[in-house]
């Protein structure tokens, strides 16, 4: 028998799954209604008034099994219970630190810390705009699993990123004697040993690098904290194998994409969230402008200003090469054509993801502080 025909024969097989409270609250009809009214509809109307009761269904059993898992991780896995006083740390790096944290940046440290206090496994996302200090928050939180004689393993999903994130931390923890070293995909067999065999031991407090973290030649002595950012570009099943790295390992996943309170609890639901909502008062606003093909003589003379005035400009291409498939351009092409046609009197370097690390050290080297 034809479903539609099953739908009608049999209406009353279609059970009400909600308590009457939450459809008067929201003017819902029964499941039953909703589901002959999408079905056999008299009307748009009909349509939208079924769609807005199995929407609110979908999401309402998203949110139980999410909050379901929570609760079973809470209470099923013994996390690591970071109670070693870390005040000494904290302090130097505060001593350290150019600029004063924001309300929002302690608000947040105050947040992870409690967290990593209790013995239950932390999984907290941690959000703020570029700029608003998210790295510094991460860095503290860092420092009192080292306290506690952990290690840490800070993910980042591009070599480039990853190469950030070590430069500002080797310069930032310098003079707190805290080892951190880089792993990532391109480097010399070599060197990649000697790394594998320094972190088992426990020698590097810190760990940053790429996907090359979750392989399974890499071994912590110790792992206690994982950092991760943009986490939105790593899976799920990723972040559980870095997890697996150490015995249950408090974890925090940092984002700069702004999502709205109301859907973070339903994509991220099995997380705790922190929000970094205030900028740093010194902070130079952003200016966000949108140009078109026909004004690159005005881009291209602006850069040359900007340039002039001793700043850089980067160019982001959104394909290496070029590609018979899509129509879009490629830094390969358009580097050469920027060199040598259109800014030939400046430093022109060209950066891309399948360059091995000493070529982007050597090229970001080459470049002056004035370049493209």
């Amino acid at each position: 028998m034809h479903s539609a025909s099953l739908l009608k024969s049999n209406p009353d097989s279609i059970k009400e799954s909600l308590p009457e409270s939450i459809l008067k609250i929201h003017d819902f009809p029964s499941k039953k209604d909703a589901i002959l009214r999408i079905n056999f509809p008299a009307s748009l109307t009909d349509i939208e008034y079924s769609r807005r009761r199995l929407a609110f269904d979908e999401l309402f059993y998203l949110e139980l099994v999410l909050a379901l898992k929570k609760k079973s991780l809470q209470m099923e896995k013994k996390g690591i219970r970071f109670d070693k006083d870390a005040s000494g740390l904290h302090n130097e790096l505060r001593k350290i630190l150019p600029f004063k944290l924001t309300g929002a940046q302690e608000k947040t440290i105050a947040e992870i810390n409690s967290d990593m206090r209790s013995d239950r496994c932390m999984n907290r996302l941690l959000q703020g705009d570029v700029g608003s200090g998210k790295t510094v928050v991460a860095v503290h939180s860092m420092l009192t699993a080292i306290a506690n004689g952990y290690q840490c393993a800070f993910m980042c999903p591009t070599e480039i990123l990853a190469e950030q994130h070590f430069s500002t931390l080797t310069k930032m923890l310098e003079n707190l004697s805290v080892k951190v070293c880089l792993l990532i995909g391109g480097q010399r067999k070599k060197l990649r040993t000697e790394l594998l065999n320094d972190i088992k031991s426990g020698t590097y407090n810190i760990v940053v690098g790429t996907h090359a973290l979750i392989q399974e030649s890499v071994e912590f002595s110790n792992l206690g904290f994982v950092v991760i950012d943009e986490q939105h570009k790593f899976g799920v099943m990723q972040r559980a194998r870095l997890k697996e790295k150490g015995l249950n390992p408090d974890v925090l996943v940092m984002t700069a994409t702004p999502i709205p309170r109301t859907l973070s609890l339903t994509y991220y639901g099995d997380l705790d969230v922190s929000i970094i909502d205030e900028l740093p008062s010194n902070r130079i606003p952003v200016k966000t402008a949108l140009r078109f093909d026909k004004d690159k003589a005005a881009i291209f003379k602006f850069v040359r200003e900007e340039v002039k005035k001793g700043r850089q400009a980067y160019i982001v291409f959104p394909l290496i090469e070029e590609s018979e498939k899509l129509d879009l351009k490629s830094a390969e092409e358009n580097y050469i054509l920027l060199k040598d046609k259109v800014f030939p009197d400046l430093k022109v370097g060209m950066i891309h993801g399948r360059l091995d690390p000493s070529e982007k050290d050597e090229i970001t080297k080459r470049l002056p502080q004035q370049g493209v």
